[in-house]
C-alpha cells in the first residue's frame, strides 16, 4: 500500500512598524500607499493529509471547531470557517483530504493572524498539488480570497509580509505591489530586538469595522483622515531611513508619532486602557510605541530606551499586560511534507 504523506506549511505573523492604513484601497490607488514591517517568529500553520475518497475534513485547532463535506464540491458558506473554504474553492480542491489550522495569535490581535493563515492554506495546497507559486502570486491569490471574494475589509500588507518574509519596504499602486527587502545592519537588527517590547493588552477586536469606517471617512474627502493617511506615507520614508542608518532612538520617536497620527483615522483605534498603559509605558522609559494592526485592542508594540526596557515591562505587566518575547524572522512562507504513521 502506498505511503500517505503528511504536507504542512507555515507563514510567520508580522510587525507594522509604519504606514498602515495607506494599503487599504481605495488610497493607494489613488495616492500610493506605503509601509514598513517586519516578520516575526509567531506562525500560522496549516497540516494536510489526503484521503483515498473524496471526504473534507476542516478543523480549527484554535476553536476547536470542525467542518466535514462529503465532497469539496458540497462546501458551503454557512459562517462556519468560511474562509478556509474559500481558500480551498480558490485552489480549486476536486479531492479529499483532512486539514488543520492553528494560529500562535488570535485573529484581531494586529499581527496579520487572518491573512498569514490564509497564505499559510495556499501554500500546503500548492505543495500537495504540487503548483508552484511565486511569492507574489501567493500574496495576491490570499488577497483576492479575502478583499474580493469574501468581501472581508482590510488592506494588502499582510499577504505580502506572510509570503515573503522578512524587514520590507512594501510600496502598493494602481497597477502593482513592489517588495522591497531592506538591507538592515546586524548590530540594528540585535539592538531593536533588544529594545523592542511586545504587549498583549488581553483584548482582540474588529478591525473591520475600523477600516470600513476609515474607507468611508476617505471616500467622503475627510480632510483629517486624508491629512492623517499623508502623514504616515510621510513617516513610513523617514523611519525606514532611520532604519538604514541605525537610528535607533529615531525610531521610537517615529513609532510614537506614526501612533499619535494613526489615532486621527477612527475615534475606536485607540481606548481608554490603551492611553493609560501607553502613557505609563512612557513615563517608565519608552521612547515610543504603536499598535502593529488596525487598532482597537491586542498586541501593543513599544521601542524603550536601552537601560529601561525591564522597568517598561514590569510596570506593564503589573496592570494587566503580557510582554510576548520574540524574534525577528527572516523567511516568509514555507511547505514541507513528511511521512504519514
Amino acid at each position: 500500500m502506498k505511503e500517505r504523506r503528511y504536507y504542512r506549511a507555515r507563514a510567520p505573523l508580522r510587525l507594522s512598524f509604519c504606514g498602515g492604513g495607506t494599503d487599504v484601497s481605495p488610497y493607494p490607488e489613488e495616492h500610493g500607499g506605503m509601509v514598513l514591517s517586519a516578520t516575526i517568529n509567531q506562525y500560522a500553520y496549516a497540516s494536510l493529509r489526503p484521503r483515498r475518497d473524496s471526504r473534507v475534513s476542516i478543523n480549527s485547532l484554535d476553536y476547536d471547531v470542525v467542518a466535514q463535506y462529503d465532497h469539496p464540491r458540497r462546501m458551503k458558506f454557512d459562517g462556519n470557517l468560511d474562509l478556509i473554504k474559500a481558500v480551498l474553492k480558490a485552489m480549486k480542491l476536486r479531492r479529499g483530504a483532512d486539514l488543520w489550522v492553528h494560529s500562535d495569535a488570535p485573529p484581531g490581535s494586529g499581527l496579520g493572524s487572518s491573512s498569514t493563515l490564509v497564505v499559510a492554506l495556499i501554500g500546503v495546497l500548492a505543495a500537495w498539488l504540487k503548483r508552484s507559486l511565486s511569492g507574489y502570486e501567493v500574496a495576491e491569490l490570499a488577497y483576492r480570497i479575502e478583499r474580493v471574494d469574501m468581501k472581508l475589509s482590510g488592506g494588502r500588507q499582510d499577504q505580502y509580509a506572510a509570503a515573503f518574509g522578512g524587514f520590507n519596504f512594501i510600496e502598493f499602486g494602481r497597477e502593482s505591489t513592489v517588495v522591497n527587502p531592506l538591507r538592515i545592519r546586524a548590530d540594528v537588527l540585535n539592538e531593536l530586538e533588544y529594545r523592542l517590547l511586545l504587549c498583549y493588552m488581553g483584548q482582540t477586536r474588529q478591525s473591520a469595522n475600523i477600516i470600513d469606517r476609515q474607507t468611508r471617512a476617505y471616500r467622503e474627502g475627510k480632510t483629517a483622515t486624508v491629512h492623517a493617511l499623508d502623514q504616515l506615507k510621510r513617516q513610513t520614508l523617514d523611519m525606514k531611513q532611520a532604519l538604514l542608518l541605525g537610528k535607533v532612538d529615531a525610531i521610537g520617536e517615529l513609532l510614537h508619532e506614526a501612533w499619535e497620527q494613526k489615532k486621527h483615522l477612527d475615534a475606536a483605534i485607540s481606548n481608554s486602557r490603551v492611553d493609560k498603559l501607553y502613557q505609563l509605558a512612557r513615563r517608565e522609559g519608552a521612547i515610543g510605541g504603536k499598535m502593529p494592526g488596525a487598532g482597537g485592542g491586542g498586541y501593543f508594540l513599544l521601542l524603550t530606551r536601552f537601560d529601561r526596557r525591564h522597568r517598561v515591562a514590569a510596570a506593564l505587566e503589573k496592570h494587566g499586560g503580557q510582554v510576548v518575547p520574540f524574534q525577528f524572522e527572516r523567511r516568509g512562507l514555507l511547505a514541507w511534507s513528511s511521512p504519514g504513521r
